[in-house]
């Protein structure tokens, strides 16, 4: 079932794993900066770190549905080679967030750029099977 759409799944694998280690990550710096849970305050290097993990899954959220919608419409290759640059994207910001906040703009960009073309070509692709 997932063979005509395996470039779409790797991507997908690989924006899961790129959000889990941001997840591991906050999990240490808790342990590192002394935050509990369920706090989410701490020092400003535990809140880039947090942060980071939380805007990642709030892409995350429109990401995985566009690129599967645009993978339908237009095809596995095309989605996925658009995609796959969602999960760079999100190293990218992480990278220069964990040094400071103003870093974070080249990052977000990247993964906003692919989501916007995934999101974009979905609503073109449902609308044109429509008519």
């Amino acid at each position: 079932m997932l063979r005509p759409f395996a470039y779409s799944a790797v991507v997908t694998l690989l924006a899961l794993l790129v959000y889990l280690s941001f997840l591991f990550k906050v999990g240490g710096a808790r342990a590192k900066y002394n935050v509990p849970a369920p706090a989410t305050d701490g020092p400003p290097e535990f809140q880039r770190i947090y942060r980071v993990q939380m805007n990642t899954l709030e892409q995350l959220i429109w990401f995985l549905p566009s690129l599967w919608l645009f993978a339908m419409a237009w095809g596995d290759p095309l989605a996925a080679a658009i995609g796959v640059f969602w999960p760079i994207g999100r190293v990218v910001f992480a990278r220069g967030y964990y040094v400071a906040a103003e870093k974070r703009s080249a990052g977000f960009g990247i993964t906003f750029l692919s989501s916007a073309i995934l999101l974009l070509g979905a609503i073109v692709g449902v609308v044109k099977s429509l008519t």
